[in-house]
């Protein structure tokens, strides 16, 4: 299978524009839908209950033109009561401190299994960087994984705070500076999850987008084999990048750029998007990207290069025929 035919593959797919937990698509995200549904129907029978009986009160005893203007007789304190509004609560509280405490063992305290995918997650402003380390692969906004299989991800931060959160394979996870949080996910169906940092973290948070591509073993294998092998080059456009404040930040494997501020460019042709899911990724857009970023995203750490026509056509030119 041709890179073509899988990259085709992908963008048939469903567009899963949802992110909602309701409709969950991994074990961990089943788990969190159960406690949801859960906790969801015991506020649901105190609101009925509680609303019931404030309705049957109004009802029941609202003013007539028959009552008597004497108060009632008061009645102070009642054991049955107050025994009842303190032991009803402490069992709700328990009820539901039970249910939460087994998602969280069922979801965090799993012994990893054999033959589960290591991914490294790199949170930055903002963007994800993704590396595969027992595959050799580097990329980025864009985590490809096989269905049924367990993929572990080992989740820091190059800056500030931020939140990984694909809500229909898992609940959110924190990606803090100097610190490793590890969380997994396993697709139980071939598909596009959207999912974005749920932390604030600047001025582009709510660009902060991330995707994720739950494919067959074979689609897998052949995206793996694909990303390994060494991009193609255009000599006009790789002279102009290599000459270029590009490879400050940004690496292109086989060539001398080797930065890593920005993303790995090496097969930035084989993503569907640019910017971290904010722009599809076509050539006018690159373009435009190239040339000035804060047009698209702005706040954006990466600087405008305003190239000139001939340059600026040649380098995105270059950066097209990195599949």
């Amino acid at each position: 299978m041709t890179w073509f035919m899988l990259r085709g593959g992908l963008s048939s797919w469903p567009r899963a524009a949802q992110t909602s937990i309701f409709s969950p698509h991994g074990t961990p995200a089943h788990f969190i839908f159960g406690l949801s549904m859960f906790v969801l129907a015991i506020t649901a029978a105190i609101f009925l209950i509680a609303g019931g009986l404030l309705v049957y009160v109004l009802i029941r005893y609202r003013q007539r033109a028959s009552d008597s203007e004497h108060e009632p007789a008061q009645i102070y304190g009642s054991n049955q009561i107050e025994l009842s509004w303190t032991v009803i609560p402490v069992l709700i509280v328990l009820v539901l401190f039970l249910t939460t405490a087994r998602v969280i063992f069922n979801t965090e305290y799993v012994s990893k299994p054999d033959g589960a995918l290591d991914v490294i997650v790199i949170g930055h402003q903002y963007w994800w960087e993704f590396r595969y380390p027992k595959l050799g692969i580097v990329t980025a906004n864009e985590l490809h994984i096989p269905v049924h299989t367990p993929t572990y991800l080992e989740m820091s931060s190059s800056d500030t705070v931020h939140s990984f959160w694909v809500p229909r394979l898992a609940g959110k996870m924190d990606v803090i500076p100097n610190r490793v949080n590890v969380i997994w996910i396993d697709a139980d169906a071939s598909g596009l999850y959207l999912g974005q940092c749920a932390q604030y973290c600047g001025t582009q948070h709510a660009k902060m987008l991330l995707r994720v591509y739950a494919q067959s073993p074979g689609d897998f294998d052949a995206w793996v084999a694909q990303q390994r092998q060494v991009a193609t080059q255009a000599v006009e456009g790789q002279s102009v990048f290599l000459a270029n404040a590009c490879i400050n930040c940004h690496t292109i494997a086989g060539t001398v750029a080797n930065g890593r501020f920005g993303p790995d460019l090496t097969h930035l042709r084989s993503r569907d998007t640019i910017a971290s899911g904010a722009v599809a990724n076509t050539a006018e857009n690159l373009r435009k990207w190239i040339d000035n970023p804060d047009q698209m995203k702005p706040g954006c750490l990466m600087p405008p290069m305003h190239l000139n026509d001939r340059d600026l056509d040649a380098v995105t030119a270059y950066l097209g025929t990195l599949q």
